[in-house]
């Protein structure tokens, strides 16, 4: 091969190789308990991730109804019986993301596997729960955040793999997914255009129904709120002892924790969670 044909191939190589995937790191679905689908130009692959942190359910205070009710339906799902896809929403910083990774450190060790996809990837999760069909272990598919604009047209996809598809979900797999919006599409003045009274019934619109229609295919709806005082401050003080501070939870404390909340605008757990990282880290920097 002559040099000015081996420049030439070399140039060729350099400018496709960007479109090449990734070399594809196996993931061991006896080992790893997690993995995330990263997307490439030519489709997409799972990458094995170990468990962020050592979050358990016990940690998470004031969400006991939404904690026990998913356990029991992922419980259900790692026994084979009939469980829902579950879809958490509500006020920012409720527990919802803390309460799917704590469920995988809680309930890895009963067969739970996790594979996060991020809500622009989901024109490949009919790819991904194909892919995952053809394991013997048990998935939940998580969405954190999910959202669509007006014009966004890949909740198709999701729609389509929760209920919609003729083959239908794999009986190994669950989605649950995180939302600040119930919905899931924004709702506008304008959709209640169509809207109208059939004797005492109100029938919506297409515009309606078609934004109701995709939180509709999750079985299990819940729910998170702010939390009142009581269960912010019971919180700040679990998080100051999780992170290894022995000192008193006094009035001082307390009133610290309000002050803090009070500056960042609600009480919620991750305002429980920021204001114990700032205390301690705080007393340690200055012993």
């Amino acid at each position: 091969m002559d040099d000015e044909l081996a420049r030439r191939l070399l140039g060729v190589l350099e400018r496709v190789e960007p479109w090449l995937p990734p070399v594809p790191v196996k993931v061991d679905w006896k080992r790893d308990v997690a993995a995330l689908w990263q997307r490439h130009p030519l489709g997409g692959s799972l990458t094995p991730v170990p468990p962020r942190d050592g979050l358990q359910l016990d940690d998470l205070l004031g969400i006991e109804r939404q904690k026990q009710a998913l356990v029991d339906n992922t419980r259900a799902f790692l026994h084979g019986f009939p469980a829902n896809h579950a879809l958490l929403w509500g006020a920012r910083g409720g527990g919802k993301s803390s309460l799917v990774r704590a469920l995988l450190n809680d309930l890895a060790a009963e067969g739970l596997r996790l594979v996060q996809v991020d809500r622009h990837d989901l024109a490949a999760l009919p790819v991904l729960v194909e892919q995952l069909r053809h394991e013997s272990q048990r998935f939940v598919v998580y969405c954190d955040d999910l959202s669509f604009e007006g014009q966004d047209d890949a909740y198709k996809a999701l729609k389509s793999v929760l209920d919609g598809a003729l083959t239908g979900p794999p009986e190994n797999v669950l989605l649950y997914a995180t939302s600040n919006r119930r919905h899931l599409l924004p709702e506008s003045m304008s959709d209640n255009d169509s809207s109208r009274l059939v004797g005492e019934e109100l029938h919506h619109g297409d515009a309606v129904e078609e934004k109701i229609s995709l939180s509709d295919r999750f079985g299990l709806w819940l729910s998170f709120r702010p939390f009142d005082q009581a269960t912010y401050l019971e919180a700040c003080e679990h998080w100051v002892t999780w992170l290894g501070e022995c000192t008193d939870w006094d009035e001082q404390a307390r009133s610290e924790a309000i002050r803090y909340a009070t500056l960042r605008g609600g009480r919620s757990g991750r305002v429980a969670w920021q204001f114990a990282c700032q205390r301690v880290g705080q007393r340690r920097l200055a012993t």
